[in-house]
């Protein structure tokens, strides 16, 4: 890090709810956001955004005529950046960079639009422009009449904090001293589903009672962080989730980005990494800096819910935190997985501990160490291929 970057917004649209205030009572009950979903005659695991952030997303598509033809993706990530740079104030003629990614993009439209084309063997006139990963930004930037730069990229999983690490660098490079980051996804849909239980990484638990607090993979489908499972667990959820940057320490900071660190293994296999997982050893490492590790309060784990890519992302943690581990936590045992927004959810979690500074634990892991402090707090976020990252946040 060349100097300190704050965070001055966040906003976001999840199965947490539509604001931030939204999320942290959310965060304050044992209750996950799963439920089940009809795809092709069978049910699987999801997490939505309810009911009432539903009906937001429907007024945005009908308020202009041209957001009819777009994906949830681009909508979530409008009303989600609408809602930061409000917070923040910024305004579209301070012309501040976008940089939203997305893990598939417009996974719905594709898909309806695919389908269609294997029909009538030939496709919409709109079935390109509204289906290119780019669109998300752009069509944010027209939103908010900002004039740029606007980027989109898609690094799997851990596209969000690649979002958060373009901005900083933009900002570092004197290009830019405003930036708009984040990721968006949209991923509950047949083809989706079929492919993650094609790799046989899904959930395959059944819902009881959400609100029954004993560790159970009836009580709790998707058992991220839990090391003793013997099943994967991941279950996917959609939203978005947008930050703020702004150089220097800003007095209406939510939180200063102290360090980013990144990594990226060499493939053995097309989903796996190491079994130590090199590369978060290596991120958080560049991360922590001249750090010392034992000044790190919690780490926000990426945690997917599966067996090996939560016991790696721990045995990671172990060796670069050989002393003291800190409190560890995810918020995919609530949420789901919600690919490339993940890494900006992470963060969006990661800030509400240190603004309210509360530790927000599992509830279905025993013996959990709540820390004495909040003041650092580690984000990881990793996707297919090993390209993990780690956001150093501190308290203002």
């Amino acid at each position: 890090m060349q100097k300190p970057i704050s965070i001055t917004a966040i906003s976001s649209i999840s199965p947490l709810g539509k604001s931030l205030d939204d999320a942290w009572n959310s965060y304050q009950n044992d209750k996950h956001c799963l439920s089940e979903k009809l795809f092709d005659n069978e049910k699987a695991l999801v997490a939505e955004i309810p009911k009432d952030a539903k009906a937001y997303i429907t007024l945005l598509r009908e308020s202009d005529s041209k957001y009819k033809s777009l994906d949830d993706t681009v909508l979530f990530a409008i009303y989600a950046s609408r809602h930061a740079i409000k917070q923040a104030g910024w305004n579209g003629s301070d012309n501040f960079g976008i940089n939203i990614g997305s893990s598939r993009g417009a996974t719905e439209l594709f898909e309806t639009y695919h389908k269609d084309f294997l029909e009538k063997n030939k496709t919409q006139t709109l079935s390109s422009p509204t289906t290119t990963l780019g669109n998300i930004s752009s069509w944010v930037a027209h939103d908010l009449q900002t004039q740029g730069p606007e980027i989109s990229h898609s690094i799997t999983c851990s596209t969000a904090l690649h979002a958060m690490l373009n901005g900083i660098a933009w900002i570092n490079s004197g290009m830019c001293n405003k930036f708009l980051v984040g990721g968006s996804e949209a991923p509950l849909t047949p083809f989706t589903i079929a492919q993650m239980r094609a790799l046989k990484i899904y959930s395959k638990n059944k819902l009881s009672d959400p609100c029954h607090s004993e560790r159970s993979e009836e009580s709790f489908p998707c058992l991220a962080l839990d090391l003793e499972k013997k099943q994967n667990t991941m279950v996917l959820g959609e939203g978005a989730s947008m930050a703020c940057l702004e150089t220097g320490e800003k007095e209406n900071a939510l939180a200063i980005i102290k360090g980013v660190g990144y990594a990226t293994e060499i493939l053995e296999h097309n989903i796996s990494i190491s079994s130590d997982a090199q590369c978060f050893q290596k991120s958080m490492q560049m991360a922590l800096g001249g750090l010392n590790p034992n000044d790190i309060d919690i780490i926000v784990m990426h945690a997917p819910g599966t067996v090996k890519g939560d016991l790696s992302e721990y045995r990671a943690i172990e060796k670069i935190f050989c002393n003291k581990t800190p409190a560890l936590t995810t918020n995919k045992w609530k949420i789901g997985h919600t690919f490339g927004a993940s890494g900006a959810l992470n963060i969006e979690f990661a800030v509400l501990m240190l603004q309210n500074q509360k530790f927000i634990g599992i509830p279905y892991l025993e013996n959990q160490e709540t820390p004495k402090r909040i003041k650092n707090i580690l984000v990881n976020a990793v996707g297919f291929g090993g390209n993990a990252v780690s956001i150093l946040l501190s308290k203002t």
